[in-house]
């Protein structure tokens, strides 16, 4: 291993960051977003008239929002990954702005829509605000937080409707988006005043191609779910659109995973913890929207439904306001859960709550306090919930690609709201009833089923977190408890805390063969002397990768990469330092190739997968050795062919992360395996 000059983070002691002012400024940034969300809701019935259009064209200023979101979540979040959080945050609140001043400004349908998809950018507030929470909290503040951040998504909502309501009622609708734009100028200022950048960043090319495939697929998806309402499920277009997507992202993992600097590391998100916390972010996040939908859509329902109270757009608001408050108030509680049991456990019993509360919504439905209730239980859930999946994100992946895989996890969380949106409009539309007025409204039935659907959802979710492995604290002391390897290659089985040591400096360096070639994907992890887990990443096409370190001193330097025996040491790591490493020892599958015990040369030996793919051929030498770069771990069939007699022999044999050897005679087929350990 050797060193080379690098990049350092600038002196900044934890006592130098104001820590609650950035708690409350990216809080507020949540409320922005759930506020843009929900503001023109109770106005989409009216925009028609407005504009002069049709519904089905007035919904596009809700779908624009949504299809802006989803696509430019992953991308501004690998950006900011690679260029500074803070950075990213400015702009996606000059995306709000200019917006907002479009549509503040225009009375024209298509601009109107225009300025709605540039404020779904907002969107992206949410994880790169998250991530710049655990780059400079001290660790006793990263998971209240976090909590706090995913609350305030929950009163922006319930404050939006009745905000709305008001503003309408007295003043023109261009209101509401100089309000929404207002309120974005002074979070712009605050973030300018407040937030610190962050020198936590990776180095290299944006992957232009896979967010461009990225982008098609979600949008194509996105289109479908949120427009089949008006099309139709089996219409064409719709059909075409979700097999579109399905296309397009068969083309993008594999992209993904061959690219050195991916927009998506499909490996760290196929590791278990953030494999399993997406998965139950899709079902959580469709039963929020679930109760959300219901909920508001419930209480407006004319009072001959049986199950409505016919209540105003502003009283509805007032009614969903407790819920929202009570989000905020469970988010100091929540991060308490997470320090005392864990965000396993919290995650797990946020989605079991939310499931609590769609079955007495299911029971309880004859009064609004009712209705308040058990909505309320399932928005305590869903605080639960939230505060802990990105708690577990951040665990389980390196500290410089926490902003993209918040996003993802943000991304996957949209796509269970879309689709809980989805669902609830087919519902309705399938189960329309006349009430004694003449009104339309949908059944009670149609509320049940969708309170039951909810419900599974969240259990479902719940299920899918059991499965995430539990964390197992470190037996040493209280330091060791409370760093290990959460996110480490090794495993997930240590417990690790979330900021308390700022990432001073950052290490750089590359890890290549010993011809000077560089490896991809090989991992770097860095721990303390004392064996405590402090970062690790992934090289990218260059083998290039990036540490993030509290401090200089000793640590322990370990790298491993297919097919490699792993090197580790002992390295002094300061500011300015770069450290390359060259992995010297390759792992190979070698053995003999014997004619009735007499070695045989010049054989064609070749390897395929147990499944039959091909992996390469070798030829023995004059003593019937043979030998080849180790492949993956795996089941893979060894075959010898003699040409000149025609005779062949073939063996199955299993390949592990270790040099293997096998001896195989052509004329007894006898093999002789033994494996060596690198």
């Amino acid at each position: 291993m050797s060193s080379s000059g690098g990049d350092a983070r600038p002196d900044q002691s934890p006592a130098a960051v104001p820590t609650t002012a950035i708690i409350v400024v990216l809080a507020l940034c949540g409320t922005l977003v759930s506020l843009q969300q929900t503001l023109v809701l109770p106005l989409l019935p009216d925009f028609p008239e407005i504009l002069d259009t049709t519904s089905d064209n007035a919904s596009w200023l809700v779908t624009a929002t949504l299809l802006t979101a989803a696509v430019g979540t992953p991308i501004v979040s690998r950006l900011a990954d690679m260029f500074g959080k803070r950075l990213m945050l400015i702009v996606c609140m000059w995306a709000v702005i200019v917006g907002s001043v479009i549509s503040a400004l225009s009375a024209d349908l298509m601009l109107v829509i225009v300025g709605r998809g540039l404020s779904g950018l907002g969107a992206c507030l949410v994880p790169v605000g998250i991530s710049i929470m655990r780059d400079h909290l001290p660790a006793e503040k990263v998971g209240s937080g976090v909590a706090l951040m995913s609350a305030t998504l929950g009163i922006g909502g319930a404050i939006g409707m009745p905000l709305a309501g008001v503003i309408y009622e007295n003043f023109d609708w261009h209101t509401l988006f100089l309000v929404s734009g207002g309120f974005a100028v002074i979070m712009l200022v605050a973030v300018h005043k407040v937030v610190p950048e962050s020198t936590v960043r990776t180095r290299g090319r944006f992957d232009y191609v896979g967010a461009l495939l990225l982008s098609v697929a979600l949008t194509c998806f996105l289109l479908a779910v949120s427009k089949a309402g008006s099309w139709g499920w089996s219409s064409p277009i719709t059909l075409s659109l979700l097999a579109g997507a399905g296309l397009v992202l068969a083309a993008w993992v594999p992209w993904e995973l061959r690219a050195g600097q991916p927009l998506v590391d499909i490996r760290t998100s196929m590791r278990r913890t953030v494999l399993l916390t997406n998965s139950a972010s899709v079902l959580i996040g469709f039963a929020m929207f679930a109760n959300f939908l219901t909920s508001v859509q419930q209480v407006q329902m004319p009072e001959e439904t049986g199950y409505g109270f016919g209540l105003s757009v502003i009283n509805t608001g007032l009614v969903m306001l407790p819920s929202g408050i009570l989000m905020v108030l469970m988010s100091p509680v929540s991060a308490g859960f997470i320090t005392k049991f864990g965000p396993r456990a919290v995650l797990i019993a946020g989605a079991v709550t939310i499931g609590i509360g769609f079955i007495g919504r299911s029971l309880l439905h004859g009064s609004v306090l009712e209705v308040m209730v058990t909505s309320g239980i399932a928005s305590l859930g869903t605080a639960l919930a939230f505060a802990a999946m990105p708690t577990l994100i951040m665990r389980a992946v390196p500290i410089t690609e926490t902003a993209s895989a918040n996003g993802l996890n943000t991304l996957l969380r949209s796509i269970g709201t879309s689709s809980a949106s989805a669902m609830v409009a087919a519902v309705f539309a399938a189960s329309m009833m006349t009430t004694s007025t003449g009104q339309m409204a949908p059944s009670l039935e149609a509320y049940q089923l969708i309170f039951w659907a909810g419900a599974g959802a969240a259990l479902g979710g719940a299920l899918i977190a059991t499965f995430i492995r539990r964390p197992q604290r470190a037996l040493a002391d209280a330091d060791a408890q409370a760093a290990g390897a959460a996110g480490a290659p090794v495993g997930e089985r240590t417990e690790v805390k979330l900021g308390g040591e700022l990432p001073e400096l950052l290490v750089r360096g590359r890890v290549v063969g010993p011809q000077g070639r560089p490896l991809r994907q090989a991992v770097a992890t860095v721990l303390r002397p004392d064996g405590r887990h402090t970062d690790w990443g992934r090289t990218d096409g260059e083998g290039r990768y990036t540490l993030a370190l509290p401090e200089p001193g000793q640590y322990l330097l370990v790298v491993s990469a297919d097919g490699w025996a792993p090197q580790s040491a002992l390295v002094d790591l300061a500011v300015g330092q770069e450290q390359d490493v060259t992995m010297t020892r390759r792992l190979l599958l070698s053995g003999h190739i014997y004619d009735d015990g007499v070695p045989m040369g010049d054989v064609l030996v070749s390897l395929i997968k147990h499944s039959g793919e091909f992996v390469g051929t070798a030829r023995t030498d004059e003593h019937g050795y043979y030998e080849a770069g180790l492949p993956p771990a795996g089941r893979y069939v060894l075959t010898a062919v003699d040409h000149e007699t025609g005779r062949t022999r073939s063996r199955a044999l299993t390949v592990l992360a270790t040099s293997t050897t096998l001896d195989l005679d052509i004329v007894t087929g006898v093999p002789r395996p033994t494996r060596v350990d690198a």
